[in-house]
């Protein structure tokens, strides 16, 4: 039983895990970025400028430029979450290439690092795809846009902690299906994307800033504006603290799936 809880033993041979999954993404990478891309950038430029055009000036900046950087955090977590979701579970349970990997010199632990990795650098792609769009549009101010990046990557090992957690206790694909509609839909429109946490109840206010998303908003939207986020070392220490304990909960729920 001790064996479940015991801390990861983490090592370098995940990063052949990752370089597995780079080598298979990489045949198909235009058509994934694409798939990843085409709803968030429909809604943002729907809502941005269709939605923006009667709302005039939200939070000091445009619709759009204020939408932009949350939905470069909601991005990046659907990113990290689907690939530590139906991607991981396909490696995991379908294709049993989890199963085939721990047959080399490989222990559980790598094969996680390697997929929590994996998720944080789909992630990453995401969103600085988002920035790259964000930037044509003249609604990103440089160079303190860039610093955004590093937080995708934040974002990225959160939500793919989260996800591998989530995979660990999957029973179908269906059942990813309660999670993101009972979770991280709420979790997006309690979050501060689309609108200002100001405008929401106070006790609802205090739930959202439990939420890691509501954390990564916080540091993309001032960032892509050009202004050093308030309190940033507190969004930083959230989402650390959301990556490092997602990632423990998913060693120890994967290890009682797998090691029986």
């Amino acid at each position: 039983m001790t064996r479940y809880y015991a801390l990861p033993a983490l090592s370098l041979r995940s990063v052949a895990v990752w370089r597995r999954h780079f080598l298979v993404w990489k045949k198909l990478a235009i058509p994934s970025i694409l798939g990843n891309l085409a709803d968030p950038l429909i809604v943002l430029f729907g809502l941005g400028y269709g939605l923006g055009a009667a709302l005039g000036e939200t939070g000091g900046t445009s619709y759009f430029g204020f939408l932009a950087g949350g939905f470069m955090a909601s991005t990046t977590m659907y990113a990290a979450t689907f690939e530590s979701l139906f991607s991981a579970y396909s490696r995991m349970h379908v294709q049993k290439t989890w199963e085939a990997i721990v047959n080399a010199p490989m222990t559980l632990e790598d094969v996680l690092a390697g997929e929590w990795a994996w998720a944080a650098t789909k992630a990453l792609a995401a969103g600085a795809c988002i920035l790259v769009i964000v930037a044509v549009t003249g609604n990103a101010s440089f160079p303190l846009a860039l610093a955004a990046i590093p937080v995708t990557v934040l974002i990225g090992l959160a939500f793919a902690a989260l996800g591998l957690s989530v995979n660990a206790v999957a029973s179908g694909y269906d059942f990813f299906s309660y999670y993101m509609t009972l979770l991280l839909t709420p979790m997006m429109m309690l979050s501060g994307v689309f609108f200002p946490l100001e405008r929401l109840p106070e006790t609802v206010q205090a739930v959202s800033r439990a939420l890691p998303l509501y954390h990564g908003v916080e540091l993309t939207r001032p960032l892509l504006a050009g202004i050093w986020p308030a309190n940033a070392l507190l969004h930083v220490a959230v989402l650390a603290a959301y990556a490092i304990a997602g990632f423990y909960l998913a060693t120890i729920l994967t290890r009682r799936r797998l090691l029986k």
